[in-house]
């Protein structure tokens, strides 16, 4: 076997021991039923001793047997979909191999995995087939005998059905549904075989928070906010410890939309509970975030500088910066690591945890959303227009541009304020954070371009004397692109600004 990641769509149904197989070949599609082929299958399933990897539907075993023998870790995707990864075996049996550790270490953090249960499975397999020779899905019948690892140690067995896609339609699940059905069978409850087999260890699964009403509690509000936020946040962890493309930046931009939504709301939770969390939070996308702002100003300065005219390019100007940025990147990313495997990065995921699930409210949450909520969002607009009046629309002086990025920031804040307002207010908290973003598009351009400059006056410190010109020629471009999105900024405040949120 390989290393390979393929997306599973399967359908497990309960059966008895004593039930006869269904007739494959009135599956919808099917031609043909090939002869079956017996296995006999041994997994291992590994897992934290509290069951975190489980209490996701997540699942991490070793198998032997077969022939796809290694190691299978299955991130859930939809109702019976899930990523699968695999990766051989190695020559310790008890290890998990580095790259499934990484994928799933946002859950598992610093705790050991461990062995939880072991299953010996007996599989039937036939393998459906369409007219013209496809490959449609593999039916399997399995018979299970599972034995938990965890004390106390409980075993069970039984028999199910299983059918895997491979190039089928997943019409041909719903034919199987209904086909199963006819003679009393119906997909399984539980989500895997080691669901099964742990029994009543298995997590149960959390009922669904209810959602924010214009009458219901201010709390549900942030709540459902957070919970998305801090949802997305563990689902790119794995994708920065894999340098997937923007993952760095989506997890950055999680943390700080919970960071914004617990300042904004502020007066619904335990003041010293969130100012920690906001600490937190801060770091973590500080330090993460560090290849992104590589990301951005690196792709900036070599866009600009291949638009240049190659007469006006004087010295290794490209190769300076591509080396500059190639060194910065590496210590970013390497920066960023050592942040996501830190016992300070898992104490914050535990804390987010537990502030979700034990909420430290206020007596103002318990009031209602729609003018508790209005309130606290009409304040941060209020905020941002004060920051504004304040700027000198003439100037643009350092000082200036510090004061533009700290209205860039608030806009930035009433948007997320906006966004989590938005279950309860509908298109006026939409049409607001819209607004809100514009401008922080326009501000960010030209917080952007002053990082740009004060990089090209520090390359030009230490370039040799031709290249000196090209970095003059490319600070005097940045200041005119900086000039363009602080006119094109002003513009939109005179024309749209922020319109306020009404609820009476």
């Amino acid at each position: 076997m390989t290393d390979s990641e393929v997306l599973e769509v399967e359908r497990k149904y309960d059966v008895g021991e004593g039930d006869e197989l269904p007739v494959l070949e009135s599956l919808p599609g099917v031609d043909r039923v090939e002869a079956p082929e017996d296995e006999s299958l041994d997994a291992v399933y590994f897992d934290t001793a509290g069951l975190a990897l489980s209490s996701r539907g997540i699942t991490l075993r070793r198998r032997t047997g077969g022939h796809d023998d290694g190691w299978h870790l299955k991130l859930p995707v939809a109702v019976g979909e899930r990523q699968e990864f695999t990766v051989r075996l190695g020559k310790n049996p008890e290890s998990v191999p580095r790259r499934l550790r990484r994928l799933v270490q946002v859950h598992t953090r610093d705790h050991d995995v461990i062995p939880v249960a072991r299953l010996k499975t007996r599989r039937t397999t036939q393998r459906l087939f369409a007219a013209d020779g496809t490959a449609l899905a593999d039916f399997s019948d399995d018979r299970v005998d599972s034995q938990t690892l965890l004390a106390p140690q409980e075993r069970a067995t039984w028999r199910e059905w299983e059918i895997e896609l491979i190039d089928g339609p997943k019409g041909l699940l719903k034919g199987a549904d209904a086909l199963f059905a006819s003679t009393g069978h119906h997909p399984s409850a539980l989500p895997s075989k080691l669901a099964r087999g742990l029994g009543r260890k298995y997590p149960a699964g959390a009922d669904p928070a209810p959602g924010p009403e214009p009458t219901g509690p201010a709390s549900a509000v942030l709540l459902s906010y957070l919970r998305q936020q801090v949802e997305a946040l563990k689902n790119h962890d794995p994708g920065v410890r894999e340098n997937a493309p923007d993952a760095v930046h989506q997890l950055r931009v999680a943390a700080r939309r919970i960071r914004s939504a617990l300042a904004t709301f502020r007066k619904l939770a335990d003041p010293d509970v969130t100012g920690s969390l906001r600490s937190e939070l801060q770091w973590l996308a500080g330090t993460v975030g560090e290849a992104r702002d590589n990301e951005v100003m690196r792709a900036r300065l070599l866009e600009l500088i291949g638009a240049e005219p190659p007469e006006l390019l004087l010295g290794p100007v490209a190769k300076t910066v591509e080396e500059h940025f190639d060194a910065a990147a590496h210590r970013a990313r390497a920066k960023g690591l050592a942040a996501l495997k830190s016992s300070r990065y898992f104490r914050l995921l535990d804390a987010l945890d537990d502030f979700l699930a034990d909420p430290p409210l206020t007596e103002t949450a318990g009031k209602d959303a729609l003018p508790t909520v209005g309130r606290l969002v009409s304040k941060q607009r209020k905020r941002l227009k004060k920051e504004v009046r304040a700027l000198d629309a003439e100037s643009s002086t350092p000082a200036a541009d510090a004061a533009l990025h700290e209205v860039r920031k608030s806009a930035k804040r009433l948007r997320y304020a906006a966004e989590a307002a938005t279950p309860i207010f509908g298109k006026r908290a939409s049409t607001l954070a819209r607004a809100a973003e514009e401008i922080q598009e326009h501000l960010g351009d030209h917080h952007d371009s002053a990082v740009t400059r004060d990089l090209l006056r520090e390359l030009a410190a230490s370039a040799p004397g031709t290249s000196a010109f090209t970095y003059g020629r490319l600070h005097a471009l940045e200041e005119l692109a900086g000039e363009e999105s602080r006119r094109k900024f002003f513009g939109a405040w005179s024309s749209s600004p922020p319109a306020p949120l009404r609820w009476t």
